[in-house]
């Protein structure tokens, strides 16, 4: 196993502000794709040692869809650096969602893609409950499909998140209209948007993900003061044999963010500011 260290030098109050838990006890829920193993908050702390990672944003996993319970035990396991995304209903009651909010819960998860829990359909009633008790929406799509949802997502209260760099399916260029379309959330002052899983969307591939790499540099020379980093372990849609190393993940921000400021902007500022570290 290779256990090498990041380039990046260490910083004080560094936040992976997406990452999963999987519990080989707690089965995938219906509607869910299988769970990718066990991943629990000991595996996780093995990272963050290695990392130089302090704070941790636990996103509810498609798998588990609404039984947000695997993720609630790795908060309270996790303690005061950690904040979670959860996905709830409709119908959730009020008092659930106090107890989420006391849990450490900050936002709801939107997954607009295949196996997600609630979708575009579902957003704006759910997030007008949750919003008055703190939450921001947590959005992933395919990227390319933002100039369709441009005018819904502007629309929501308070902040929201655009998960994995747009999550453009097939990369697209800086110039084309759908990373536009993003630009113009990020210059709402209300977007943020996750510098993470380049490997998810890249054609060209690791180690430079080139094609993905032109959309997060961009980013990051458009808003530094709007980008989250993230780590997405245990990177639950690659197989075993090709899953990337965490370490080189952390180190594309050298690439993305030359500038040093800006760095400690993305991983350290905005996510304190964004979820009250």
């Amino acid at each position: 196993m290779n256990l090498k260290g990041p380039r990046l030098a260490a910083l004080r109050g560094v936040c992976d502000t997406h990452m999963h838990f999987y519990d080989r006890a707690v089965p995938s829920a219906p509607g869910g794709p299988p769970i990718p193993g066990h991943f629990d908050v000991a595996a996780y702390r093995v990272l963050q040692r290695r990392l130089g990672l302090e704070r941790v944003v636990v996103v509810q996993p498609n798998a588990y869809q609404d039984d947000n319970r695997v993720t609630l035990a790795a908060l309270a396991e996790l303690g005061a650096g950690a904040r979670g995304v959860a996905v709830v209903r409709r119908d959730t009651p009020e008092a659930e969602l106090e107890r989420l909010t006391r849990a450490g819960i900050r936002a709801q998860r939107i997954f607009a893609l295949p196996n997600g829990a609630v979708g575009f359909g579902e957003m704006d009633e759910i997030m007008a409950r949750v919003h008055p008790f703190g939450w921001h929406a947590i959005i992933q799509l395919d990227g390319r499909e933002l100039p369709k949802h441009e005018a819904q997502i502007a629309r929501l209260p308070g902040n929201f998140v655009i998960d994995h760099i747009g999550k453009f399916l097939e990369p697209v260029a800086p110039a084309h209209e759908a990373f536009r379309c993003l630009l113009r959330l990020v210059d709402t002052g209300r977007c943020w948007v996750k510098l993470s899983a380049p490997y998810e969307m890249s054609r060209s591939g690791a180690p430079h993900y080139a094609d993905v790499a032109a959309l997060a540099r961009a980013l990051a020379r458009h808003a530094p003061e709007r980008m989250l980093w993230a780590s997405n372990w245990p990177h639950p849609s690659v197989p075993p044999e090709r899953k990337p190393d965490d370490a080189d993940l952390l180190d594309l921000l050298l690439e993305w963010a030359p500038d040093e400021a800006a760095r400690r902007r993305i991983l350290v500022d905005n996510p304190a500011e964004l979820y009250g570290f």
